[in-house]
């Protein structure tokens, strides 16, 4: 199996591959290590950044399947 194979192909609709894909796609070996350091940083907060939406998203869906639900009919 292929490195391109264990990694999910974040595409467009278009077909053209996205920002996500080509980052994780991208050559690591040309950087530095304190640019590999920031790297990890800015993608660690980006991670928290994307849990976050995740949270807020699954609370909006809680609270219009509990609005929404039609029990006890």
């Amino acid at each position: 199996m292929s490195e391109d194979e264990t990694v999910p192909a974040f595409k467009t609709g278009a077909g053209q591959a996205s920002a996500l894909f080509a980052l994780v796609h991208e050559d690591l070996s040309d950087y530095a290590v304190t640019d590999l350091k920031d790297r990890i940083a800015a993608l660690e907060g980006e991670i928290v950044r994307a849990k976050a939406m995740v949270e807020r998203k699954q609370s909006g869906r809680s609270a219009a399947d509990a609005l929404f639900s039609f029990k006890g009919n």
